[in-house]
């Protein structure tokens, strides 16, 4: 009997997939496989991840939407404290659903995650008092290596949900983050079409 149930095809837009661990519980705790070669495989997900990362964030913290341009990573995220809002953007030239976003909840409590293949922008915002994010990747941190999208990027237009209590003017970003380009700049440097059709 398998370990995962895996939702493929998230929003429509192919190899992005939210997994569902089995947790086994009882009066003490509960016990679960975060990661199985061999489930994943079997699910499609055949990767092989090299490093492992981790976060902190308190609320209201946006990261995002970020990419990597020469050495591109598949990702599998997960919340192991708190909550957040994930998102995915498909930057892939050529792919049907290029521009097209999907967006879930992560937390502690739901043990969701979600695996974000190759040439894709990713981002999140903290929905709890306090985060923390892990994620397996399938290639080294490059310095230098990061681009990305500005999170309020109208025409991606991702809904993201604000944190019980604060508006948009009290997110706190850094400062690079600020700063990064529009999607009509990011497709004018690479000389890309229009989007699909977003959420």
């Amino acid at each position: 009997m398998g370990k995962i149930k895996v939702t493929e095809n998230c929003g429509g837009i192919s190899g992005l997939h939210v997994i569902e661990p089995a947790v086994f519980g009882d009066a003490r705790g509960y016990f679960m496989e975060t990661y199985n070669y061999n489930e994943f495989a079997e699910a499609g997900i055949d990767c092989r991840f090299v490093q492992d990362n981790q976060s902190s964030s308190v609320k209201g913290v946006l990261r995002g939407l970020h990419f990597q341009i020469q050495y591109p990573q598949d990702k599998l995220v997960r919340v192991i404290k708190g909550e957040v809002f994930d998102v995915a953007v498909d930057l892939r030239e050529g792919s049907d659903t290029f521009g097209k976003w999907f967006g879930i909840v992560l937390s502690a409590e739901n043990k969701k995650q979600l695996f974000v293949p190759k040439n894709f922008a990713h981002g999140f915002i903290v929905l709890s008092e306090e985060a923390e994010f892990c994620y397996k990747v399938t290639d080294f941190y490059h310095p230098n290596d990061e681009g990305g999208i500005f999170w309020r990027d109208a025409e991606i237009g991702v809904s993201w949900p604000m944190p019980e209590g604060m508006t948009e003017e009290d997110l706190v970003l850094s400062d690079k983050d600020k700063a990064l380009k529009s999607f009509a700049e990011y497709k004018a440097e690479r000389g890309l079409g229009c989007p699909g059709e977003n959420e």
